[in-house]
């Protein structure tokens, strides 16, 4: 097959749809999950969607962050549209971490254990194999949060000597997590079938899934295939998404670890090392038994090309941007108010009366809903920067002093990373020092992001440059009417326009400057930008405020939606490597496929908008 045969397949695909085309084919309701597409599902690929974790609902905490809770809008964007998906992962005991503060301001874990009752036992066992043991793995289905079933394992029940091993997410030593991996990939491949569900596409989100290929090429030898051809089979089923180009997010696993826990799955260690290369890395894996794989925005994409562009016969990295699931993260009265043409600012105004009360109530500071509120909430990390706007204390003191500007935070660290805690701890620090203009609220989850994103009125984003890979929360403020005032990284140069629909800090990124300069110059344009932009805006000019709301919520509620990422997923990465199966193409050639000849994506609400 040719190169141009190939770019054919890519874009002549089911879901390659636009204009009127797209309205008779997709029924849209507004304000409801009435999404299905017309024609007939069974036409498309089945896809098996492997991740660690998943953010459905705060009911079920399985989740770390934003890797699960765009997970878990994923699954729900595939229920609303009527797409054959099913969801593999893990029933946590413990969650991740319940993360409090203490009395001297840091941060400390609470791992309470979960009975899930809610959880459906579906009575189906299977066995890995693990450091010398075969462990039983108990199947269990959620689908009661409006999402396409999902398959849990766990090894934590009565009588379970493995129970360590499903305890709890990203806990514990290197061990654990390598065992977890088995369990997700090697068990998840084993539970589909005990299930009976027949799979055309796995999809790997993020490298803790890649066991998963290593159980398809033992099904493959299994049936008398040699270790290159079943390999060469595999790579035309899986599909893989890289979520970080931040290095300690790629896991890597010394050799010895892996035989020690019986990872390699029948393989020897010559194979293994020609999979993930020696250490074995998990993201190198992923590229070398994918068929196609993406980054999570346009410039992630093309960061993620660079950094893993000399890892021998990796699949082609392309690019599908993120998207978050309106019906849970856009408030229904901001979604009428827009959509009839009402008054934004009053329903906003409430929102922000219960952000305000929810404040109260936990962190005993009551703000000023007629003040200036900036929100900031994230993973506590160095790159992420959230001390960045208390550098220049001339500066935002006489503000914060005012109450011109209030400051809430929230995040979690991982329960090891010292220094993520002490980013935390900063941030307790300076809203004691300026009482009631800056508040953290602890233990940061699914209820407090929808709070912050819908009760805010500005969405700080400062990241260093190129190491935001999307940033989904941004999106859900934007589809609230909450501003943006952003770097341009991640989603954001897609969509956001300065003084149109948010406000963008230094949208060049200067070549060779270091993380001082950088931090430097991204400063002295957030204070430019705050002091010149958004103050004088929000106080003296409530009309263009309420049009920029408009303007945002109108740039994101489609184009930054999980049903438009889900879309583009089938066209452009399911579609394609199912296409490969009947082909002798185990993975897609670099470069073979040009993004800038991918079809839009009209929104079901304003045809030929996008």
């Amino acid at each position: 097959m040719n190169l141009l045969e190939m770019r054919m397949i890519a874009k002549e695909t089911p879901f390659s749809v636009a204009g009127g085309e797209f309205r008779r084919r997709c029924s849209f309701s507004a304000g409801k999950s009435d999404l299905r597409l017309d024609d007939d599902t069974a036409k498309k690929p089945r896809v098996a969607y492997f991740c660690m974790e998943y953010g459905l609902d705060s009911q079920l905490p399985i989740y770390a962050g934003g890797l699960g809770v765009l997970a878990g809008d994923y699954l729900k964007a595939a229920y609303d549209l009527g797409l054959p998906m099913v969801g593999v992962g893990i029933l946590w005991n413990q969650d991740y971490t319940h993360q409090y503060i203490g009395e001297d301001g840091r941060p400390y874990d609470k791992y309470p254990n979960f009975s899930f009752d809610s959880v459906k036992d579906t009575g189906i066992t299977v066995k890995v194999r693990v450091r010398g043991a075969d462990v039983t793995c108990k199947v269990h289905k959620v689908e009661q949060f409006g999402n396409v079933s999902l398959y849990l394992l766990d090894t934590n029940f009565p009588g379970s000597e493995h129970g360590w091993m499903t305890n709890r997410l990203y806990g514990g030593a290197a061990q654990d997590r390598v065992a977890a991996e088995i369990i997700l990939g090697i068990g998840g491949i084993r539970a589909l079938r005990a299930l009976d569900i027949d799979v055309d596409i796995y999809h790997m989100n993020e490298g803790h899934a890649v066991f998963c290929g290593l159980e398809l090429i033992r099904e493959k030898m299994r049936q008398g295939m040699s270790f290159k051809d079943a390999w060469s089979e595999t790579r035309k089923q899986i599909v893989f998404t890289t979520h970080t180009p931040v290095e300690a997010g790629n896991e890597v696993h010394d050799h010895g670890l892996l035989q020690h826990m019986e990872v390699y799955n029948g393989l020897t260690y010559e194979q293994a090392r020609e999979i993930g290369g020696d250490p074995f890395n998990m993201t190198a894996a992923s590229l070398r038994l994918s068929h196609i794989a993406n980054g999570v925005s346009k410039l992630h994409g093309q960061t993620a090309c660079r950094m893993w562009k000399d890892i021998h016969d990796a699949a082609c990295i392309i690019s599908i941007t993120n998207g978050v699931h309106p019906q849970t993260w856009q408030d229904e009265g901001i979604r009428d108010a827009f959509e009839r043409k009402g008054d934004l600012w009053e329903v906003h105004q409430r929102n922000k009366g219960m952000l305000i009360d929810y404040i109260e109530q936990h962190c005993h500071t009551r703000l000023n809903p007629d003040a200036l509120i900036v929100g900031f909430a994230r993973r506590a990390a160095p790159y992420k920067r959230s001390d960045l706007i208390f550098r220049s204390s001339e500066v935002i003191e006489p503000l914060l002093m005012e109450g011109k500007i209030q400051l809430v935070f929230s995040g979690k660290a991982h329960p090891q990373d010292g220094i993520g805690k002490d980013i935390i701890q900063q941030l307790v620090r300076m809203s004691k020092k300026y009482g009631k203009s800056v508040v953290f609220i602890e233990n940061y989850n699914m209820e407090v992001a929808r709070h912050m994103v819908r009760g805010c009125d500005v969405w700080l984003n400062n990241p260093r440059r190129p190491l935001e890979a999307s940033g989904t929360s941004g999106m859900k403020a934007a589809m609230n009417g909450v501003l943006n005032l952003s770097v341009v990284d991640g989603w954001v140069g897609e969509g956001l326009q300065h003084r149109v629909s948010g406000w963008l800090l230094n949208p060049i990124l200067e070549a060779n400057l270091n993380e001082w300069e950088q931090d430097e110059k991204d400063l002295r344009e957030l204070y430019r930008v705050l002091l010149n932009e958004v103050i004088p805006t929000y106080y003296h000019d409530r009309e263009r405020w309420i049009q920029m709301m408009r303007a945002s919520i109108d740039m994101s509620r489609w184009q930054f939606s999980s049903h438009r990422m889900i879309r583009e997923y089938f066209d452009v990465m399911y579609e394609v490597t199912r296409s490969a199966q009947d082909l002798d193409i185990p993975s897609m050639p670099v470069g073979v496929y040009d993004e800038s000849e991918r079809p839009g994506y009209s929104s079901p609400q304003d045809e030929g908008r996008w």
